[in-house]
This record gives C-alpha cells, sequence and structure tokens, in this order.
C-alpha cells in the first residue's frame, strides 16, 4: 500500500528529504484536505503547535495559513545547517502574539476583537523549503498541505504592540553577510498584515484549535525571497523592532 501524503510528508521531513514524485491521486482535493493533512503531519511528528504562518498575495485576496512545529521555531542568533533546506529562502517577515487565549468557538470571532487581543509584535525570518523535488512546479494544494512550503522561523525579541506602528510599509534593512538582499521595495503583499489574524484565530477555532499568547503568527514577507547561494549570516532589522539574525553553517 502506497503510504498516504500526510505519512510521506511527515517522513520527509523528519528524514530531511525531498519526495520525488507527487502521484495525481494524492494531490489534496480542495483547501480543506490540505488544511487537513497540516495538522496529520504535526501529529504524526508528535508536535505541538509553536505558531502560526499565515500570509495572502493581494490586500483584497484570500488567506491561507499553516501551522508551525514547535521545534521549528528558534531563537534570534540561531545557527543551523544549510543541508536539509531545499530549496532554501529567506524572508523577513512581522510576526505577532496575542495577549489573550482564543478559544474554540462555533460563532466566529469578530476583527476588532482579534485586534484588540493584540498583544505584541517582533521580526522573524522565515525560512522556505519544501518536501517536493520539483518546487516551485509543484500543485499549489500540495504546497500548502506541506505547511505552506515553512522550513524554520527565526524569532526576535517581541516588544509591546502599537496601533501606530508602520505595518504595511516599515522601514528595514536585510542583509546577508553585510551584503542587501532585499528583492522589491518593502511591503507586505496582503497589505496590512493584522487583516490576517481574524482569519488565522477563526480558522483555528473552528477546528478545535486554542490561539494562545505563546504562539507566534508570522505574517509573511516584506523583503521578497533570497535564495543564499553559501554559508553565511542573515540579519535583518525592522525600525521599531528588535533585530533578528540567522547563521546558516
Amino acid at each position: 500500500m502506497t503510504p498516504s501524503l500526510s505519512r510521506r510528508l511527515a517522513d520527509a521531513r523528519r528524514d530531511r528529504l525531498t519526495l520525488d514524485t507527487l502521484p495525481p491521486e494524492q494531490s489534496p482535493a480542495d483547501a480543506d484536505a490540505a488544511y487537513a493533512i497540516q495538522h496529520d503531519i504535526l501529529a504524526l511528528s508528535g508536535a505541538r503547535i509553536g505558531g502560526w504562518k499565515i500570509g495572502a498575495k493581494s490586500a483584497t485576496g484570500p488567506i491561507q495559513g499553516a501551522p508551525l512545529p514547535d521545534a521549528d521555531l528558534h531563537a534570534d542568533g540561531a545557527r543551523l545547517s544549510r543541508q536539509g533546506f531545499a530549496p532554501l529562502g529567506l524572508e523577513l517577515e512581522i510576526a505577532f502574539r496575542f495577549g489573550r487565549r482564543f478559544e474554540p468557538s462555533t460563532t466566529p470571532y469578530g476583527e476588532d476583537e482579534v485586534r484588540a487581543g493584540i498583544g505584541s509584535i517582533g521580526a522573524t525570518i522565515e525560512i522556505v523549503a519544501s518536501r517536493y523535488a520539483a518546487w516551485p512546479d509543484i500543485d499549489k494544494l500540495a504546497q500548502l498541505a506541506d505547511l505552506q512550503n515553512h522550513g524554520a522561523l527565526i524569532v526576535g525579541e517581541f516588544v509591546p504592540y502599537r496601533e501606530d506602528f508602520p505595518f504595511v510599509a516599515p522601514l528595514l534593512r536585510f542583509n546577508f553577510d553585510g551584503h542587501d538582499v532585499v528583492q522589491m521595495t518593502p511591503a507586505n503583499p496582503a497589505g496590512d498584515p493584522r487583516r490576517l489574524l481574524t482569519w488565522l484565530v477563526n480558522h483555528a477555532s473552528s477546528r478545535g484549535i486554542a490561539v494562545t499568547p505563546e504562539m507566534v503568527v508570522t505574517a509573511g514577507s516584506y523583503t521578497g525571497m533570497f535564495f543564499p547561494a553559501t554559508a553565511g549570516t542573515a540579519s535583518g532589522h525592522i525600525e521599531g523592532l528588535a533585530p533578528v539574525n540567522l547563521t546558516l553553517y
């Protein structure tokens, strides 16, 4: 019997391998099936949800997300091996933590309530990676099932939330071994990333999952994706937030 896509992805993450093929019958039929596979991967890996990644390709476009295994979250200054991340893309992002719990509920939470629950913000560097050898030429729902191409998240120090923070286009620097690697005019394609948070809380809540103050919710790249060709140190600084650094060896 062919292992399920959930099992194949969980094993590939554990063994730091990629899948050469994706049989058409294993591609998720829809987004709900892809989200179910995400949670199967965590269950099969014995992982807790340490956070979430959320994003959208435009300021009014549909939102997607994925739970992040707790073992994939690392503190500022982490040193990680390049081996096992294929491809290896780096993105500088802003993340949120809530100051309260959002319990599972059959009634959706409103935007005002969710935004009022934001407790703190911080800079993160996401490592984008895939379990599919053919990435990015792979079915979009299959990528969503693969924790939305998540490799690891390096989490900077958080500071108290500010309503007036320039979330749409903050001033920032993103360097690799001292060289500027920002791929675009700094901006989040989702617009103000706070608009993503209500979707996330209700997405989790509807699946019986509480969103807690410990969870880090990273909300999309401001810099495009940089693919380092060598070992080195990535340094990100978003004005008003603590810097975040990652060394690849």
